[in-house]
């Protein structure tokens, strides 16, 4: 005769399962919200110090900015700055 015998979880597994769902969720949400802050960080500082290029966009519709050695580039929603050849600009859709 074969005995079968279903394992129960006990409370203890069940917080640790539920505790582990919870920090994944902590730590995803956690950078969703660290990259935006670095984006709207990076977007405020280059508006402040450096030219907004208001007759093109980027390969997407992003902003353009001109540092100050007269580069272009565009934030990413990391809050990095993507460097652009000025050929490689659009005009933008009105």
């Amino acid at each position: 005769m074969l005995s079968v015998q279903a394992q129960e979880k006990s409370t203890g597994d069940k917080i640790e399962t539920g505790a582990k769902k919870t920090g994944h969720a902590v730590k995803k949400t956690g950078k969703t919200v660290g990259r935006k802050t670095a984006e709207v960080a990076s977007k405020g500082t280059s508006k402040v110090v450096h030219t907004e290029y208001k007759e093109k966009v980027g390969p997407n519709g992003e902003t353009i900015y001109i540092d100050s050695k007269s580069k272009y580039y565009w934030i990413d929603k990391k809050g990095k700055r993507h460097y652009i050849a000025a050929s490689a600009l659009k005009n933008p859709h009105l």
